[in-house]
């Protein structure tokens, strides 16, 4: 079965994906959108989740090193943690230059950046 239809395993809701496809965008934006949507809710999820926060001084680095331990593989982890430490400084810049958190940035707020030349 397709991870992509267990909640359990996507942080994009379906109802965000279906939000998604319905925008007028070329394919390859929808794509960009679905990646920064995915990338940004694992970001949320990650400050929401006090656990990671004492542990190690690298929230980011410790839930990709968790991530992997599903398959056992360090090489996963390091390549994951780059593209999401990427995706968390672009994300991060982006939401300074519009006056907002990165918490609250939102669907419409990834839209305008993927627009963006």
């Amino acid at each position: 079965m397709s991870n992509h239809l267990d909640p359990l395993s996507n942080p994009l809701n379906m109802q965000t994906i279906q939000k998604i496809d319905d925008l007028d965008l070329p394919i390859m934006q929808k794509h960009h959108l679905r990646i920064l949507a995915h990338c940004l809710q694992i970001i949320k999820n990650i400050k929401a989740d006090n656990s990671f926060e004492y542990q190690n001084k690298n929230p980011l680095r410790e839930w990709c090193d968790n991530q992997s331990k599903k398959f056992d593989d360090k090489k996963f982890s390091d390549l994951f943690y780059e593209q999401l430490e990427s995706t968390s400084k672009k994300l991060s810049t982006f939401s300074n230059k519009i006056g907002k958190n990165i918490e609250d940035l939102e669907i419409d707020d990834l839209v305008i950046l993927v627009e963006q030349p």
